[in-house]
């Protein structure tokens, strides 16, 4: 009990100098994810340092602090940008230029600090999309939950994979 006691403030830290896996709705020392939403995986890949590597995106610019401010992704052959606004160690906002249009999405998070809703601005239109009936792997992050969107109900699911 005590050496996982020792152990576990080592663990806990092994993810300091960058933190993607935070910007990704996840914390501890996660080593990849996959992602599926609408049918459709998406693999990201951590180093021990937290730094992500997904398909498509470039340019990332992170602050003092480890934290993602912006990068470049590429979706169907668009250019995205994107800027992320942090507090308290999470995004509360990101806003992405699509082809000249802003976007920006706001994010509000519930007691597990898991996403509770996300609200989307486009061009003073708002969408609002609630995520509930969350499930929680043994490390704490989510692994299913559900989501509402244009009236039609779907599950997102990820598969998480440990640095251990």
């Amino acid at each position: 009990m005590m050496l996982a006691l020792m152990a576990m403030p080592f663990a806990m830290q092994a993810q300091t100098k960058f933190h993607d896996v935070e910007a990704n709705e996840a914390k501890g020392p996660v080593k990849s994810m996959v992602v599926n939403v609408m049918g459709r995986a998406q693999t990201i890949t951590f180093t021990k340092e937290g730094k992500m590597t997904r398909e498509g995106m470039t340019d990332a610019v992170y602050d003092a602090d480890g934290f993602l401010q912006s990068a470049k992704m590429s979706f169907q052959g668009q250019a995205i940008s994107i800027s992320y606004k942090w507090e308290n160690g999470r995004i509360v906002s990101q806003t992405m230029d699509v082809m000249g249009n802003q976007m920006t999405t706001k994010r509000t998070y519930n007691e597990q600090g898991a996403p509770a809703s996300e609200s989307i601005n486009m061009g003073g239109q708002e969408m609002s999309t609630p995520y509930t009936d969350y499930k929680y792997d043994d490390h704490g992050n989510w692994i299913s939950r559900k989501t509402s969107m244009m009236g039609q109900e779907m599950e997102q699911t990820r598969t998480i994979e440990y640095y251990e």
